[in-house]
């Protein structure tokens, strides 16, 4: 029976576990993306739609380039009343995005939606397949900590508010893991991909 919808592939998974990299290489594979992280820097960037929102809400967390992201994650962080008040206001703006997305995609057999905080907020409704992205804890650390501006305080709050790698991996329908090298990791997406469409097929 044919589908009215794409095949929708939930992709997720902690800081530096190589998401990024995962979801580009689904996009080698003629799979469309949406992108959350991207769409919410959309949002935020210059004459983005919600930055006159954020400044009322936090003020002196943007400039003439938008939201700056290190002023305003040092303001949600650590209070989860402002985190809330933060999502209540780009959660709804990225469904629509994404519903736009779906719109424009919909004669596709799959499409994949990147969502970092897949389990933690955004639910799992509406996702025909969850891949989690993983990578041994080490492998995170570096990664992580070579990132520009990145501290083991930051990283640690960031941790905390997500998901254990150990949970997310059980409750995914497929783990990709980038501890192996890169080829390893495009030979697992590789698989997937053509193991999915033989199921739709």
């Amino acid at each position: 029976m044919a589908r009215d919808k794409p095949f929708i592939i939930g992709l997720t998974g902690s800081i530096g576990m190589g998401k990024s990299t995962v979801a580009q290489m689904f996009v080698d594979e003629d799979v469309p993306l949406f992108d959350a992280d991207a769409a919410v820097h959309n949002l935020q960037g210059p004459d983005g739609a919600l930055v006159d929102a954020i400044e009322a809400l936090f003020p002196g967390t943007t400039n003439s380039g938008g939201v700056d992201r290190r002023k305003l994650g040092a303001v949600v962080l650590h209070d989860p009343a402002a985190l809330h008040r933060l999502e209540q206001l780009i959660h709804p703006a990225v469904g629509e995005m994404r519903t736009a997305f779906l719109e424009e995609n919909r004669d596709r057999p799959m499409i994949l939606f990147d969502i970092p905080l897949l389990f933690e907020k955004s639910g799992t409704a509406g996702i025909d397949h969850i891949v989690v992205v993983s990578a041994g804890a080490e492998d995170q650390r570096t990664r992580v900590l070579a990132r520009p501006g990145m501290t083991e305080e930051r990283f640690e709050q960031i941790k905390a508010l997500q998901m254990p790698d150990a949970e997310k991996r059980k409750k995914a329908d497929s783990v990709i893991d980038t501890s192996l090298p890169e080829v390893e990791t495009r030979r697992q997406v590789q698989k997937l991909v053509q193991k999915l469409k033989a199921s739709l097929a």
